[in-house]
């Protein structure tokens, strides 16, 4: 059923892609059905959680399996792992090949269904889907780097029904593919489309019969809608390249927004909210605070960074990895690695440090709060316990999670965010998903 500055940096942004964001729908608490996991805020939530790694930095792993190329990372729901991946043709000039849909038993590994799809890449880092899949009861969600969307059966793998958003809505894809993953909103799917008319896209999530369109703009971008309650109403954020906009999720009409040309494109980092202020961050401009009207139709800014350099930067300049609004701070990864620490009030900088990552163009690490601490996730496959407060960085243990296995200038990387579930971390690389147990021993 069928309804109705570039060349610089990246290779797969998933982004990395929403704090307090209300949850879509109903989730076990061990579980991370979607980007962000059940409340799509990137916080991890369960009890019986590990203080320290243990002694010689090794985790114990539950299983590994084989998967393919793909930035996308894992979703975990009722005891199924659902990842997608990118298995290379060489004899299609190295862009062709497959992308693939996986649904492993979170217990095992083992592989439970599979559906593959064939594919001839035209984005930059041609190295595999981006988005995350959604779980939603008895459906799953996936979006492919050239926009293919699929629904299917969680069980099964039958496909209820799909569309391809350049055939079906005459998309420009973005230089670096499709990477924001869609939004459950009752009894809709609400997800990034780019065409006419149709830069945000509401669909039937049982049927696919497209709800209503939003928005005018070829420009896509690779941050994904988030709901929040501002104002007193709930409002989707949307952060495009042009303007970050806030639209009514019952039928997509603009309530306000804010114009903001991001450089090449880069709004990834998905918008963090606490009460009425919305924070942003891209690569190039830096950051910039909104605050809302108490009536929830208009916003201004508040502050906002001066530099538009990758590296005479100020405030912060994210590019894959979302930041942490606590209130009264923020904390970040900047251009070249750099984890900073802000005030929440004016974007002045209190600290930075560069423990967690390392020094380098795109340095990228995943910050993860649990607690009174963060697990952060670089991009060498170290995973991370730190203390984040205004004082500084304490760094609590480091183990490796995973080797990391793509080339980015001079170093090898892992570019996917990991989700955490059932007291354990599910993490990929280009060759294999693990499920490390991070259970705390009573």
């Amino acid at each position: 059923m069928r309804p109705e500055r570039s060349g610089l940096l990246h290779r797969g942004f998933t982004l990395l892609l929403g704090l307090v964001a209300l949850p879509a729908f109903q989730a076990s608490a061990d579980d991370w059905p979607q980007w962000g996991g059940p409340q799509r805020d990137l916080v991890w939530r369960e009890d019986g959680i590990v203080r320290k790694f243990p002694s010689g930095g090794l985790l114990p792993r539950i299983w590994s399996t084989p998967v393919g190329e793909g930035y996308a990372g894992p979703a975990v729901a009722d005891g199924r792992v659902f990842v997608l991946d990118f298995l290379r043709d060489s004899d299609r000039g190295g862009r062709g090949g497959t992308e693939r849909v996986l649904c492993l038993d979170a217990e095992t590994g083992d592989v439970l269904w599979q559906h593959a799809y064939p594919v001839q890449y035209t984005v930059s880092y041609p190295n595999g889907p981006r988005a995350t899949p959604v779980i939603d009861d008895n459906r799953v969600y996936t979006i492919g780097a050239l926009g293919d969307m699929f629904c299917f059966d969680v069980a099964s793998g039958d496909i209820l029904w799909e569309t391809g958003f350049q055939k079906e809505f005459g998309t420009r894809l973005p230089n670096w593919g499709m990477a924001a993953s869609p939004l459950v909103e009752g009894d809709q799917l609400i997800t990034l489309v780019g065409g006419q008319e149709a830069l945000v896209v509401s669909f039937d999530k049982r049927t696919g019969q497209v709800l209503w369109r939003a928005l005018d703009s070829g420009a896509v971008g690779y941050c994904p809608p988030a709901i929040f309650e501002l104002g007193g109403r709930r409002q989707l954020l949307v952060w495009h390249p042009e303007a970050l906009v806030a639209l009514d999720p019952e039928d997509g009409k603009l309530q306000w927004q804010i114009p903001d040309r991001v450089g090449a494109g880069l709004t990834i980092a998905t918008p963090r909210v606490v009460g009425n202020r919305v924070f942003v961050s891209s690569f190039y401009n830096g950051g910039r605070m909104i605050e809302v009207a108490a009536d929830g139709q208009s916003a201004q800014i508040v502050w906002q960074g001066k530099s538009d350099s990758e590296i005479s930067t100020d405030t912060l300049h994210c590019l894959m990895s979302t930041p942490v609004f606590t209130g009264s701070h923020i904390y970040g990864i900047g251009t070249y690695g750099q984890l900073r620490c802000l005030d929440a009030h004016t974007g002045e900088r209190i600290w930075e440090t560069f423990e967690a990552t390392g020094e380098g163009r795109w340095w990228n690490a995943f910050l993860i709060p649990h607690e009174d601490r963060y697990f952060i996730h670089n991009e060498q496959g170290d995973l991370i316990i730190a203390r984040l407060s205004p004082e500084g960085y304490e760094e609590i243990s480091r183990a490796k999670l995973l080797e990391p296995t793509r080339r980015v200038r001079r170093r090898m990387t892992i570019w996917s965010h990991p989700a955490f579930a059932m007291q354990s971390v599910f993490a990929r690389n280009d060759r294999e998903i693990v499920r490390v147990d991070l259970r705390r021993d009573e």
